[in-house]
């Protein structure tokens, strides 16, 4: 789960991790009191939508005064921003924080994420903060500084010296840094993140360190431990068709392609848009259906696959286990004859009760193609759309 990053700085306050002052509104009417408590000039105005790249995009904004401070705030609120991370469609802004502004010193980077490498939690640390890590890892990946934490004991004081060291702070900095990284990685442990970006995370010029932005990643498996934080969920900022799948039990994820996926499996699924772009096809989405799949299920998950008009063919690649083939062979044509599909289905089954699955689709009386194994059902769905 995203969450905007005022929610974010909260939870980071919860953690005493120091983050700038700042009021969040709604409303234009709003942001004249909001930054007359705020009290610094400047104060910065920034739209809140759960994509980063906002100041590229006009949704950051400096204000001298109060009543400046109103006026971005009415430009901002309502407006469709666009940025590198929001695609073209962009986002409705509808709220801003209205936070401190500072003098900054210098702006760093501080991510922690989980490294599957290593099954370990990385800390990254680099001079070059404000700036995409992406673009620094591919320019300049010397000016990344990673430590790995052993998820028994936890991170030690040195190795977050040792990151600050490594970041060319003064010493009145390291005395904030250092209990900052900590604190940071605690908070990451207790509310179950998998990402925690901290960017850019400043020093001012009076040696105060701040985190100046901040996403979070939460991993939804454990959002029953995390009460308030489920309160944060803004279904505004989340894909229709995502929220309609998870209603169902499904996982979806929306992409840019025109074929649209069924599978059973997470690594299926990415094996099968593997499959689709090395056979010259462009996969629309990511519908993982699970392991104990029924027909409600499958029947859904056609829906939301035929919702995106983009899709003009579906490929269904099951392995049978759990969810056996011949269950799957009539939740399909049950779902096929329901929706009244149009658009070309492709089968790849394989697994328990498999041949009797085939039979079904066989005798069904509908124009099912059967592909005999990924890559040849992989090469008729591409067909079938040209």
């Amino acid at each position: 789960m995203k969450i905007h990053e005022y929610q974010a700085k909260e939870i980071l306050a919860r953690h005493k991790v120091p983050v700038p002052r700042g009021i969040v509104v709604e409303h234009r009417s709003e942001a004249l009191k909001a930054a007359q408590e705020v009290g610094t000039s400047p104060v910065v105005v920034k739209a809140q939508i759960h994509a980063g790249g906002r100041g590229k995009g006009g949704g950051v904004k400096l204000a001298k005064t109060p009543q400046d401070a109103e006026k971005h705030a009415g430009e901002i609120l309502g407006m469709t921003l666009v940025t590198p991370q929001t695609g073209p469609e962009g986002r409705l802004v509808k709220k801003v924080l209205i936070e401190e502004g500072m003098q900054i010193a210098k702006e760093l980077y501080l991510g922690i994420l989980l490294d599957r490498q290593t099954s370990r939690v990385l800390i990254m640390a680099s001079e070059a903060g404000g700036m995409e890590i992406e673009e620094v890892a591919a320019k300049t990946p010397e000016k990344i500084i990673k430590e790995t934490v052993d998820p028994i004991v936890g991170v030690h004081p040195f190795q977050a010296r040792k990151l600050a060291f490594a970041l060319n702070v003064n010493k009145e900095a390291m005395k904030g840094l250092v209990p900052l990284i900590m604190n940071l990685y605690t908070c990451f442990v207790r509310e179950d993140c998998s990402l925690l970006e901290i960017n850019p995370l400043v020093i001012t010029t009076d040696d105060r360190v701040l985190c100046l932005d901040a996403k979070f990643d939460i991993d939804d498996n454990a959002m029953f431990r995390h009460k308030e934080t489920q309160a944060f969920r803004d279904r505004g900022e989340e894909d229709p068709m995502e929220i309609d799948a998870s209603n169902f039990h499904l996982n979806y994820i929306k992409l840019d392609g025109n074929i649209g996926c069924m599978v059973n499996g997470a690594g299926l699924a990415m094996a099968t848009m593997d499959i689709i772009k090395l056979s010259g096809g462009e996969p629309a989405n990511f519908l993982d259906v699970g392991g104990g799949a029924n027909e409600e299920m499958i029947e859904n998950g056609f829906r939301i696959l035929l919702s995106d008009p983009h899709v003009k063919a579906i490929f269904i690649n099951i392995f049978g286990g759990i969810l056996r083939c011949d269950i799957l062979a009539r939740g399909v044509i049950a779902a096929v004859e329901k929706l009244h599909v149009k658009v070309p289905v492709v089968v790849r089954m394989e697994g328990t009760n498999m041949e009797e699955g085939h039979n079904i689709l066989k005798n069904s009386g509908l124009n099912f193609i059967v592909g005999n194994g990924m890559k040849d059902a992989a090469q008729k769905v591409v067909k079938a759309i040209q």
